[in-house]
């Protein structure tokens, strides 16, 4: 019996290793077909330890770009760049995403990214930009305008993760991996294959009610979400938003910049009622559009909307 027992457990090991074993190679044979059809295509910078990615195009007052959850540069750089002529236009890869390298023992609190988002200012000697950021990246840029003010002009937020959540939502309870050894064995294992496999209902609610551009994969870079280091960096900051977030939403009545904010009707991702609209009496004149028949991507699918708040808003900020 005892030998039996053995020859089952041996063999349950067996197949579990190699279940393993090829997820693995799925995932890293993914990661690098992302990495081949979106290769770097900036330059870095190191700031307090974190390696980051960025471009940096054009001439005049300078803007900067904070990308959302699980995003990347060319969520900007793809969409709204060739509307915004007459600037400089810089757009970073959050550390952990993209192409950027999260630095040791970092956290990933608001904080922390405000922090770091302040330093690349600093880093790059640009004269207080105007600050533009969408979803998570637009609850950075608020963080931003509240801890280092004078490190910008003024703030601009697309669909911003304002308020904190009475729950995980569904689509995000899979990334909600407290424990940092688990986060890193989903990430290398199963994760890159599920959101293979899921990619398409994905894309649906991160894009709906619109249809996700054709061009979005590679020119906007959606393929680049498809790996390891990508997917832990998104569990990360969904586990560090609830350490911070709650005592943020407290303070934006202290935010005196020119500010704007455009949400989507009929966003599926952050509803507009519980992270839009309280927003108008907390931050004094603040420039507020609901998109009517709008998803949570803004900068793709009202990239004209989109763009004419930016220059009204850095008018205001650089006059």
């Amino acid at each position: 019996m005892a030998l039996v027992i053995g020859w089952i457990v041996g063999a349950a090991l067996l197949i579990a290793a190699f279940i393993a074993g090829y997820f693995v190679l799925t995932t890293q044979r993914t990661a690098r077909e992302a990495e081949r059809l979106v290769p770097a295509s900036g330059r870095f910078i190191d700031v307090a330890g974190n390696r980051i990615h960025y471009v940096d195009t054009g001439e005049g007052r300078p803007i900067v770009f904070v990308h959302g959850l699980g995003g990347q540069l060319h969520h900007f750089r793809h969409p709204l760049f060739p509307l915004l002529a007459g600037y400089r236009l810089i757009a970073l890869d959050r550390p952990g995403s993209g192409y950027s390298v999260r630095a040791a023992g970092a956290t990933a609190r608001l904080p922390e990214q405000a922090d770091i988002v302040a330093g690349f200012i600093e880093a790059l000697g640009l004269e207080k930009p105007l600050l533009v950021g969408h979803s998570l990246g637009g609850a950075v840029a608020l963080t931003v305008a509240l801890d280092h003010p004078d490190a910008v002009s003024g703030v601009v937020t697309l669909a911003p993760l304002t308020h904190m959540e009475d729950e995980i939502r569904a689509e995000f309870r899979s990334l909600y991996i407290t424990s940092k050894l688990k986060r890193w064995l989903v990430a290398q294992t199963v994760a890159v294959p599920t959101s293979l496999k899921y990619a398409p209902q994905t894309l649906d609610f991160v894009f709906g009610p619109q249809k996700w551009p054709e061009d979005y994969v590679i020119a906007g870079g959606g393929m680049l979400g498809l790996r390891p280091s990508h997917i832990y960096a998104t569990s990360s900051d969904i586990v560090a938003i609830e350490k911070d977030l709650g005592e943020i939403e407290k303070r934006y009545g202290e935010i005196g910049m020119p500010a704007a904010m455009m949400f989507g009707a009929a966003d599926r991702v952050l509803d507009y009622r519980r992270h839009g609209l309280p927003m108008r009496e907390k931050i004094a004149g603040l420039d507020f559009d609901l998109a009517e028949g709008q998803g949570h991507m803004l900068q793709f699918m009202a990239g004209d909307r989109v763009a004419a708040m930016i220059k009204r808003i850095a008018a205001k900020a650089f006059a």
